[in-house]
């Protein structure tokens, strides 16, 4: 494998290329007429625009792709995250096109890609599931019935969805029909499939995900847990490992249910299987995402291992050359997702040029960046400028290290996540470790926020006041 084309664009492109010049691997970027500027263009050894700024005219047009692919003589591509990354027609495509695809064999993308499939290829596993329904359904009295076996609350939810979309929670039996049809609705524009499927609502949920490594000679090994519970819209923002709240038992437990996942699908390649945790530390199936995930920095930090260098290692052919108790976990790592987001507005995305962008450095302190001072935020794409990943001996040092570089990454010009991701580190529950996917919702509002900035204000004007009195007293100090 001499080169590889990485069908994206941002931060994980260049986390891509990063990996693969090491290995001393060739590498090819694309670029959509929006992204002709970018740093991963700069950072590939070749790049070549793909099409204009839309992403379907641009990253997401996957039989272009192969043919640049082609034209420059690439061994194998990588997806990246999102985008074609999670498409079973496009891996196909590479795979016809004999160019090595760096992800898993599409038919295990297309099984895992659909929720009542991956439930149906894992049943005889014996992994715990959720109360529900195992097929689609259309018909609202049919989902009424459903939800008055297992008891409301209940969530709908998008069979071919994912991020959120497509999915609605349901607390009384009036509301199911109009749910029902916005859920429809919602997955038929988002997936262009509109099937539902109907189970129960975990309430206090924590969102606990796997990170698995799968080879071709049947050899799978998990790299621990993830927390990704701070979510909003359904979507993470801060994520960490370990959780802070699995016991080594229900780690192994969970561990050997994800490989039973990948186990189920023949899988191959870097993979995540994602579990609900309920109040009683009950865990359910809820996915799994074929890909390398967006928080897969703070799995690299505890485990000591660069995933991406074994997802390519696994697409040429190799075995994975480290057994279940060679990993250990080691330490703690934390992630904020910095977002070009307002979170005084509902985290809507803004928009604007970075008049000034520099980054934090220091020891156990890294960031995954996709930009630099000077440049636009496209509207085109998802509004993720980075990942800030901190690391200490403990979650404490981990947590502490994280606020000191919040305030040392300096952006103007655009509002961003970095100080919901202060507020969350200062916060209790978070500090505490007790903590659900409903944190957004319990604790945060725009106006806490706004009452954070005043105190730190008050306390850096305090302070300026205190050194210039004391520099007053020095300047007066009679001299003979």
């Amino acid at each position: 494998m001499k080169k590889i084309l990485v069908a994206n664009r941002g931060e994980i492109a260049i986390r891509v290329m990063r990996t693969a010049k090491k290995m001393g691997i060739k590498t090819v970027a694309l670029f959509s007429e929006a992204d002709r500027n970018a740093l991963h263009v700069k950072y590939a050894d070749e790049a070549v625009c793909i099409g204009p700024a839309p992403s379907n005219q641009s990253y997401l047009k996957g039989d272009k792709i192969i043919e640049v692919a082609k034209d420059l003589g690439v061994d194998a591509i990588h997806p990246g995250y999102g985008f074609l990354s999670e498409n079973a027609d496009f891996a196909e495509l590479v795979e016809k096109n004999d160019i090595t695809f760096i992800g898993p064999r599409s038919k295990a993308i297309k099984m895992m890609g659909d929720k009542l499939a991956a439930k149906d290829a894992v049943k005889d596993y014996n992994i715990p599931m959720v109360p529900g329904v195992d097929h689609a359904i259309t018909n609202p009295e049919e989902a009424v019935e459903i939800a008055k076996n297992i008891g409301f609350p209940i969530l709908i939810k998008a069979a071919a969805g994912g991020g959120g979309k497509g999915m609605r929670v349901v607390e009384k039996e009036k509301d199911v029909v109009e749910q029902m049809k916005r859920a429809i609705s919602e997955a038929t524009s988002a997936f262009g499939d509109g099937s539902v499927f109907v189970e129960k609502y975990v309430t206090s949920p924590r969102h606990i995900e796997i990170q698995v490594m799968a080879d071709s000679y049947g050899n799978i090994l998990h790299f621990f847990e993830r927390e990704c519970s701070v979510q909003r819209r359904h979507q993470k923002v801060v994520e960490e490992a370990p959780s802070s709240v699995l016991s080594p038992d229900l780690r192994e437990r969970m561990g050997q249910a994800a490989i039973d996942v990948a186990r189920s699908c023949d899988y191959l390649g870097a993979g995540t299987v994602e579990f609900l945790l309920d109040g009683d530390h009950n865990f359910y199936f809820l996915e799994m995402n074929t890909r390398l995930q967006v928080e897969h920095p703070v799995t690299e930090w505890v485990s000591g291992v660069d995933l991406v260098e074994l997802q390519i290692k696994v697409a040429r052919g190799e075995a994975i050359d480290m057994k279940q108790e060679d990993l250990k976990i080691n330490g703690h790592a934390l992630e904020l997702r910095v977002y070009a987001e307002d979170p005084m507005n509902d985290f809507l995305p803004s928009v604007g040029n970075l008049e000034v962008y520099q980054l934090p450095v220091g020891e156990n302190i890294r960031v995954d960046n996709g930009f630099e001072e000077g440049m636009d935020i496209p509207i085109y794409y998802d509004p993720m400028l980075s990942k800030l990943i901190t690391y200490g001996e403990t979650r404490e040092e981990a947590i502490e290290l994280m606020i000191k570089a919040i305030d040392n990454y300096h952006i103007k010009g655009v509002e961003t996540t970095l100080p919901f991701g202060r507020f969350v580190c200062e916060h209790d529950a978070f500090r505490s470790g007790n903590f659900d996917t409903h944190f957004v919702k319990k604790y945060y509002s725009p106006s806490l926020l706004e009452e954070q900035h005043k105190k730190e204000a008050e306390i850096a004007a305090k302070i300026a006041l205190k050194q210039f009195l004391e520099d007053q007293k020095i300047l007066r100090l009679p001299t003979n």
